[in-house]
């Protein structure tokens, strides 16, 4: 028999083992479970083939022509990437398809083998795999995938310091800002329609893999943008660049936000405006402008949640005799309270005014200011000695001395006044004891 002859029949014995799909509807034939591991056998162990040779390869070694979507269907009804999708066994092949599926870790693992890609295999799915070998959701349905890139880009945010004054009463503010919107011109795209190329330097990722090696065994893996597409993963030639954008995909805008702060608003409370940040390539929509109200520090309030904390300086009169307290609020009126006459105010003591703190946010309750008492004494020699000998009779008796002190064991001593210095040395001793 002739070689050519035996050829012509081993050629016609291998398309009659080809079982072809049926052109009548309904069920095509079933994917045997070995089949199925067969397809992602050859993902684990040919870590040399391209993605378009494991497809044809599979046809190959299991004699079966079917369609996508009966693979689709055979797949998912077997629950076989469901349940792989935990175990160890799913990692070894998700480890292996993405060296596969990425050239520059495809080249360190075929200079450096596994070292080279040690980091990578953790980052896929089952859908992802199936999803770059049929396309689509291996759940036949459309858009069931992954999304291609993030939904929203970064948010922006701003601090904006306020007042304790606008805080109390509210107040809307209008904040200018320039930001990066999709070009109209070219709907985003930075060129003609088809113009745009995904970058072959770094597959369409933005960014390219430097591996060091540092020594035997030692390697030192960097991401670095790509500096032929600026990190964008796609390229445009000059000539086919939009003139508006000049192919960034965005032009400046100038906007104004108006900021209302409400009553009752706390330190560092987040306003957002949806959709305002800056439009980037590659998300579907702009993030969120987030403005952070910082509280600034007041002179004569100090705020705790809703309340209030006001220190009032008291002369010795009104502290011993009673009087009336004027307490300018944040909204510029005054709160006057009265001091019972005999109540005799001491330094350090508090009392509080319900319902004079600050608002509550977003409802209609206000909290409480607190009034720390600072008695002020009269300045040195202010009286004459009639004046104090009226005082002594007025005055509660003076402290007696104690029982047991008598010459024998009571030594004079003098005060001093202390130098200003030397006295807020030992004032900020004693507050850091």
């Amino acid at each position: 028999m002739s070689s050519q002859k035996a050829e012509a029949i081993a050629k016609q014995k291998k398309q009659k083992a080809i079982v072809k799909p049926s052109p009548r509807k309904g069920r095509q034939k079933i994917m045997s479970g070995r089949n199925k591991r067969a397809l992602l056998g050859m993902i684990k162990n040919d870590r040399k083939m391209t993605l378009s040779e494991i497809k044809n390869s599979f046809a190959d070694s299991t004699s079966m022509v079917v369609s996508e979507k009966t693979i689709k269907r055979e797949l998912h009804q077997s629950g076989y990437f469901c349940h792989m999708d935990t175990g160890e066994k799913f990692k070894e092949i998700a480890h292996a398809f993405e060296i596969l599926s990425d050239e520059q870790k495809r080249a360190a693992y075929d200079r450096y083998g596994e070292e080279g890609v040690s980091e990578t295999g953790m980052g896929m799915s089952a859908e992802d795999i199936f999803s770059s070998f049929f396309g689509g959701s291996m759940f036949g349905r459309p858009g069931a995938g992954r999304p291609s890139g993030p939904r929203k880009s970064k948010p922006l945010q701003h601090m904006l310091k306020v007042s304790l004054e606008e805080l109390y009463t509210g107040k809307t503010t209008k904040l200018s800002l320039n930001k990066n919107v999709k070009c109209s011109k070219c709907q985003g795209r930075g060129g003609k329609e088809g113009a745009v190329k995904t970058c072959q330097t770094c597959s369409g990722t933005g960014v390219r893999l430097i591996v060091r090696h540092l020594g035997p065994s030692m390697i030192q893996q960097i991401q670095q943008p790509c500096n032929e597409c600026s990190g964008s993963g796609q390229v445009i030639k000059e000539k086919d660049k939009c003139t508006t954008c000049k192919g960034k995909k965005f032009v400046a805008e100038r906007k104004v936000l108006e900021v209302h702060i409400g009553k009752g608003m706390k330190n560092h409370q987040k306003i957002v405006f949806a959709g305002e940040a800056d439009y980037q390539p590659g998300y579907e929509e702009p993030g969120d402008v987030i403005i952070i109200l910082e509280e600034k520090t007041h002179d004569r309030f100090t705020r705790r949640g809703d309340d209030l904390f006001y220190s009032a300086k008291v002369d010795l009169l009104t502290a011993l005799a009673g009087g009336n307290l004027y307490i300018k609020h944040l909204d510029d009126r005054y709160v006057k309270v009265s001091i019972t006459p005999g109540e005799s105010i001491k330094p350090g003591d508090m009392k509080a005014i319900k319902g004079q703190g600050m608002p509550s946010f977003r409802h209609h309750n206000y909290g409480n200011m607190y009034v720390q008492f600072n008695i002020e004494f009269p300045s040195p020699n202010w009286a004459d000695s009639a004046t104090i000998t009226m005082l002594e009779n007025i005055l509660p008796p003076r402290q007696a001395a104690p029982p047991k002190a008598d010459e024998t064991n009571v030594e004079e001593a003098d005060f001093t006044t202390l130098e200003p210095a030397e006295k807020t040395r030992l004032e900020q001793n004693m507050i850091n004891a």
